[in-house]
């Protein structure tokens, strides 16, 4: 068996086997990772002999976006500029909450596709699954990856949530806890999060500025983004959904757990769009306060016992009751309605904390 040389290894790794050349119609290796004045010796930073294959991708992507020591040695051995300002990514991957970067090895293949099409394929997530290391930039992030697809066609992502698609929508082998985002924020549901389009809703009176249903200033946000809600929970460190110290991967604190005390720390996730003093001034649903804050020396239920974050196929207003606190009354009824979509004015039919609605009117 002939062997190749080093350096003919080399440029085959800088030039993947992956039709964005055709496309391109130049070589792979642009965007940041081909800025000399970052990485002098261009490939061979990440490149080192078998060290990729054999220790996993990770541990090459943390030789600059891990802890400073590293970065260190790399600046010392030439293969990373001093003036690089990078952060340390393996710090995020370390928090309690986290895509399972360091988790797994030798799971990812290049030829994989994303969403998964087989139950049996093992999940995984890697830095080449929301990165392309050859086209990366800061202000390209997703740069080389494909989001939808249309049979045997692909198209480039142009917005984040085709980025998370990838993992948290058609995927077949999605964990039994785990649901199809895409399908909850379809703008064809009868509520959702604006992630994909502005929201349902013409008129939401608990936004506080800049957040508006419908953008008729500019300056108005009318739709958001996955990582509005979803990321680091320091916001002097990296951005994007490495690892956080909130359930979810969220940036803020969510309590998702029954019988919380109500504060702004509780639903500081919801209160960084709605207005804290709205919701418990009874503004748009009159009795938010009593299920919020409780009664008789109860404390309240969470938002998410009632809402679904996501999105509502059935209902308006993001409700999708939580059925471990709710349940159907004995005849297996349970629904919410509204009067001409008026939040407040409908009923409710169901039993929560041991208490009936049975075609409650509020």
């Amino acid at each position: 068996m002939r062997i190749l040389p080093l350096v003919l290894i080399v440029l085959l790794t800088c030039y993947a086997p992956d039709d964005v050349q055709a496309r391109t119609g130049q070589g792979m290796l642009q965007g940041a990772h081909a800025d000399s004045s970052i990485m002098p010796k261009s490939c061979r930073a990440c490149h080192k002999g078998m060290r990729m294959a054999i220790n996993g991708e990770e541990d090459s992507c943390l030789s600059c976006h891990g802890s400073s020591y590293s970065r260190s040695v790399m600046q010392a051995r030439g293969y990373l500029n001093g003036n690089a300002g990078l952060a340390d990514i393996g710090q995020e991957l370390q928090k309690p909450y986290r895509h399972p970067v360091l988790e797994y090895r030798n799971i990812h293949r290049q030829s994989e596709v994303l969403p998964e099409e087989e139950m049996t394929i093992s999940r995984h997530s890697e830095c080449v699954d929301c990165h392309d290391p050859h086209l990366v930039s800061k202000d390209e992030p997703y740069a080389g990856l494909y989001g939808k697809r249309f049979g045997k066609s692909k198209a480039d992502i142009t917005e984040e949530y085709q980025l998370c698609y990838r993992c948290h929508s058609d995927s077949r082998n999605l964990p039994g806890h785990s649901t199809n985002k895409h399908a909850e924020f379809r703008t064809t549901n009868r509520s959702y999060h604006p992630v994909e389009g502005e929201g349902a809703s013409e008129f939401i009176i608990s936004l506080k500025e800049p957040y508006a249903a419908r953008q008729e200033r500019p300056g108005d946000i009318s739709i958001i983004t996955c990582s509005s809600c979803h990321g680091n929970d320091d916001p002097s460190g990296p951005s994007g959904p490495h690892g956080s110290i909130y359930a979810g991967l969220l940036k803020y604190n969510y309590e998702m757990r029954d019988g919380v005390r109500e504060s702004e720390y509780s639903y500081a996730l919801c209160y960084e769009c709605h207005e804290r003093n709205s919701i418990l001034g009874d503004e748009s649903f009159p009795y938010h306060s009593l299920h919020i804050t409780g009664r008789n020396n109860q404390e309240g239920t969470s938002c998410f016992t009632c809402h679904d974050a996501h999105g509502s196929v059935r209902y308006s207003s993001l409700i999708r009751f939580n059925e471990d606190v709710v349940d159907p009354l004995p005849s297996g009824k349970m629904e919410f309605k509204t009067v001409s979509g008026n939040s407040r004015s409908g009923s409710c039919t169901l039993v929560c904390h041991g208490v009936t609605h049975n075609d409650q009117k509020y």
